[in-house]
């Protein structure tokens, strides 16, 4: 069911936003669930299913033979926390950051270096909508009772004993302890608490339209990845705006920030085709599919390779034509942690459809973009004209791969040179918080590095303890 598709979207745009990494090992989800979201950083397919705030250094194997060595509350044994200094925060804001590491380490990778009021009104942004999520993701609940509950979840930000003690999703926790979120909510400057409020609204409002709604013309394929990731995208905007840190109107154009949410959720939704399929999940739409099969899951047999290419590429066109306004957001930005944490999962969007572009692996496998290659990108994003001259390269890349005879090729090309020619003013990117650049270079630096390293590790050592116990 659509439902299922809905819920990931909201999460995906933090969690998706980074996500698109392939460092971020995708959430499982059932069949008729919805995509599993990589939703960060930036909003995308499941942002709350990110996996982690602070980078911690371990994993449940190897955490088990690791003394305890760290104050901050996360039930980690060994890990090193690049946002604590957790003692200037309180029992239940400490509790708030404990849900995020256990719920998106990706999102860790991108908020550590935000200002730190702004980082908690995301984090709590983050969980809230994590745990609007979880309901519209818990297929026990029946409809009746979910529809008015997604209606009415942003009135629970207002009560502070509300919680919810039956559901079975693996995020639960968020749920069963809504009133210490709830509790920070409220303890968030005013012009925060209304911008998620709002958000949480129109998103609770979307999820439950989408519960038994297949996506299937390209208009309601926009309307479902805006419930699910362009209203993370406005949301955010909104909070960078009402914190001062970024000007007014990057708040106020919502067709930019929408376009910024829908890029992300767009490009997890093309390249996770094969994933999907296999857990009984489609969002591809069906006005756009149907014109080359009779089923979606037709593309994955060999006979159809050659027609679902063309399907794959007449998408990838279709999500290029957001980046004009993507590229156009970013210019406008001046705080250089903002910058960052917008512009890396999006450059990292276009890596992967240039990856994903004219190859038939996305039907075979996975398609990501490589560790280092993540790194260095995450890297590299530290202004305007590198990030533009990043997608530039990206896009010259599917430029050179478009066949003659696609369907798509014209329209394709001439996606990419509107991007190419696009004429932006020139902005200095300031840092109004005692970080600068190359601090913040050297932090996602060492979270990147520490998070391939263990990632490596932990294999290894489950690989390890596996043939120990055999």
């Amino acid at each position: 069911m659509a439902a299922a598709t809905c819920s990931t979207k909201a999460v995906n745009l933090f969690k998706r936003t980074f996500a698109l990494s392939p460092a971020v090992a995708p959430r499982g989800a059932g069949p008729g669930s919805p995509p599993r979201g990589n939703h960060l950083a930036w909003p995308c397919k499941d942002w709350p299913r990110g996996e982690g705030i602070c980078v911690r250094l371990w994993t449940p194997i190897t955490a088990r033979h690791l003394p305890l060595s760290h104050s901050c509350t996360s039930t980690s044994p060994t890990s090193v926390c690049l946002l604590c200094p957790q003692d200037s925060l309180s029992s239940s804001l400490k509790t708030c950051y404990k849900y995020l590491n256990q719920t998106s380490r990706s999102f860790a990778v991108v908020i550590q270096g935000l200002d730190e009021e702004m980082r908690h009104a995301i984090c709590i942004f983050y969980l809230i909508l994590r745990a609007l999520d979880t309901v519209e993701d818990d297929m026990t609940i029946s409809l009746e009772r979910k529809v008015p509950m997604l209606h009415n979840f942003h009135s629970y930000l207002y009560d502070p004993d509300w919680c919810f003690m039956e559901s079975k999703e693996k995020d639960r926790q968020v749920l069963m302890d809504f009133p210490t979120i709830s509790l920070e909510f409220r303890n968030l400057a005013e012009k925060y608490q209304t911008v998620i409020v709002d958000i949480c609204r129109k998103m609770g409002y979307g999820m439950a339209e989408f519960l038994e709604k297949h996506v299937t013309t390209e208009q309601e394929w926009d309307k479902y990845c805006h419930y699910v990731a362009g209203l993370v995208g406005i949301g955010l905007s909104r909070l960078f705006s009402a914190s001062e840190l970024e000007d007014p109107i990057v708040g106020e154009d919502t067709k930019l920030s929408n376009s910024m949410g829908l890029f992300l959720q767009k490009t997890n939704i093309i390249r996770d085709y094969l994933e999907d399929q296999k857990e009984g999940r489609e969002f591809w739409p069906q006005e756009v599919w149907s014109r080359y099969v009779k089923k979606l899951g037709d593309f994955s047999k060999p006979e159809n390779i050659d027609i679902a290419v063309q399907c794959l590429n007449e998408l990838i066109t279709n999500a290029l034509q957001h980046l004009p306004d993507v590229i156009t957001y970013l210019s406008r930005l001046r705080n250089q942690s903002i910058f960052k944490f917008c512009a890396i999962p999006q450059v990292m969007a276009i890596a992967t459809l240039a990856a994903c572009y004219n190859n038939q692996q996305v039907f075979k496998g996975v398609v990501k973009i490589r560790k280092g290659q993540a790194v260095k990108l995450m890297m590299d994003v530290t202004n305007m004209p590198v990030t533009k001259t990043l997608i530039h390269q990206y896009v010259e890349e599917i430029y050179n791969r478009i066949p003659n005879s696609d369907p798509s090729s014209n329209k394709t090309k001439q996606l990419i040179s509107t991007v190419k020619t696009q004429n932006l003013p020139n902005c200095q990117l300031v840092s109004r918080s005692h970080y600068s650049p190359i601090y913040l270079s050297f932090v996602m630096l060492l979270a990147a590095l520490s998070w391939q390293y263990l990632s490596t590790l932990s294999q290894v050592t489950e690989d390890y303890v596996q043939k120990g116990e055999h």
